[in-house]
């Protein structure tokens, strides 16, 4: 799978996008605009959502290294590699948001936040 990188969310072309629920800035870095489009990971997060059938919101996707560093980001976080997701459980149930990810794929799981949880495309690993 193929990832690209644009200086802005407007400039991903429609036909390099087919992830019907989600859109470029939503994944985008909510600094700057800028994005890493990671193909693997946003088919993970297309499927999570057909499995939860129901809409996610997306707090947070890919960060620029200066964003990461604004909110507290871990130095080598996978926010900055393009392939990291915080989705908020206010309306799906943590329970049901943790078991869609693990189905669709993600293997780095951020569960101790009330209010989110963090899903990567990394090692497996929880925290």
């Amino acid at each position: 799978m193929a990832r690209h990188k644009f200086e802005h969310y407007s400039q991903v072309p429609k036909n390099l996008w087919p992830w019907e629920n989600f859109s470029p800035k939503e994944i985008a870095c909510r600094h700057c605009g800028e994005i890493v489009l990671d193909e693997a990971f946003m088919d993970n997060l297309q499927e999570t959502r057909r499995i939860v059938d129901r809409p996610m919101r997306v707090n947070c996707a890919y960060r620029c290294p200066t964003h990461n560093a604004f909110v507290g980001g871990a130095p080598m976080s996978r926010h900055k590699i393009g392939d990291a997701v915080d989705i908020s459980i206010r309306t799906i149930s943590k329970e049901l948001l943790h078991s869609s990810l693990v189905a669709s794929g993600f293997q780095g799981f951020g569960l101790r936040y009330n209010t989110f949880i963090h899903a990567d495309m990394g090692r497996k690993r929880s925290w």
